[in-house]
């Protein structure tokens, strides 16, 4: 697939990207050179691999989800103009 100036020019402005008539060239140039490494990556062989998430091999550190700090409600509602019934409450802002 080939990119001319006239689909980088519609690229941009679905972008909304303000660009230059003279920088336009460039743009359909740089747009073909990303398209031509997709379609060399579309040629490399991968039947068989595993996807990955990462490129090492490790795993995330796993820890107990225990509560350390909690139990604290009554002190963050200290601070709120309006709690009611051991929540913040706001006033309705659409109508």
């Amino acid at each position: 697939m080939s990119i001319d100036k006239d689909t980088a020019a519609r690229v941009a402005k679905l972008a909304r990207i303000r660009v230059e008539d003279a920088d336009l060239p460039a743009l359909a140039e740089e747009f073909n050179n990303i398209l031509g490494f997709i379609e060399q990556l579309n040629e490399v062989d991968v039947e068989g691999v595993e996807p990955m998430t990462s490129v090492t091999p490790m795993r995330l550190k796993r820890r107990v989800d225990e509560v350390t700090d909690g139990d604290l409600q009554d002190k963050v509602l200290a601070n709120a103009p309006d709690a009611r019934e051991g929540f913040f409450a706001v006033p309705k802002v659409v109508q």
